[in-house]
């Protein structure tokens, strides 16, 4: 029987792009992989478009805006980086487990709804495929 791994997505508000991606992951891998979402300066609120751009398909997620002091004491076995960092501050993360960084833009600089759509639809063809093909350490 196969271990759930643990993942952990990080951003700066933790309102949209770390959001999508944990729900995303937890709704299309939830057998292989638990995700988590957290923020380094949290928003303290779900972005209202970033849930519907997931409720359209089909994806009700209940998230919170978190902040990254929440995990500091978690082992996660992947942490992934989705802010843009020429723009925003990430953090290293200093616990164990591999760390990647992959940008996607900010859709809460948007108004358009489309932008989190396009966002969502990165995170899917990118991030998951590469959890899948992720070997377990």
């Amino acid at each position: 029987m196969r271990m759930q791994r643990k993942v952990l997505f990080l951003c700066t508000g933790n309102s949209c792009r770390s959001q999508m991606a944990e729900a995303l992951v937890n709704a299309k891998l939830g057998k292989e992989w638990e995700a988590f979402s957290a923020g380094t300066k949290p928003a303290g609120y779900v972005h209202p478009k970033a849930l519907a751009a997931l409720a359209e398909i089909g994806i009700h997620h209940q998230g919170r805006s978190k902040s990254v002091e929440e995990f500091r004491q978690d082992q996660f076995d992947l942490v992934i980086t989705v802010c843009d960092s020429a723009a925003e501050e990430c953090p290293l993360w200093l616990g164990k487990g591999k760390q990647i960084h992959h940008s996607f833009p900010d859709p809460a600089k948007s108004d358009d709804t489309d932008d989190f759509r396009r966002v969502r639809d990165a995170i899917e063809e990118h991030i998951l495929p590469l959890l899948r093909n992720l070997t377990p350490s």
